[in-house]
């Protein structure tokens, strides 16, 4: 069976708990190697993030129960990865105009 290895999740979340909070409460779940989080947006109750998830076998319930119990909502999946190891984008001519 396919295992997911990566997901780029977009979400809004309100300032409280700290990014810091959410990142490692993240890293707690089974199967989670590591989580990049990076603010893209700030208004005066919210913020607009992207969260990056890699390990083995990541649990997306489980993930999107985290987010949710600390103030966080995902609008997207933005990107995944799946097998027996992660293939990165390659940029073609048609990605530099």
């Amino acid at each position: 069976m396919t295992k997911l290895r990566r997901m780029v999740l977009d979400v809004l979340k309100t300032h409280e708990p700290k990014l810091t909070d959410l990142a490692v409460k993240l890293c707690s779940v089974d199967g989670i190697d590591g989580v990049n989080v990076t603010v893209y947006e700030i208004d005066k109750s919210t913020e607009n993030i992207k969260i990056t998830i890699e390990g083995f076998n990541l649990d997306y319930d489980a993930i999107k129960a985290i987010i949710e119990s600390m103030n966080g909502v995902i609008h997207s999946i933005d990107e995944v990865a799946a097998g027996k190891k992660i293939i990165d984008e390659v940029k073609t001519p048609q990605d530099r105009y």
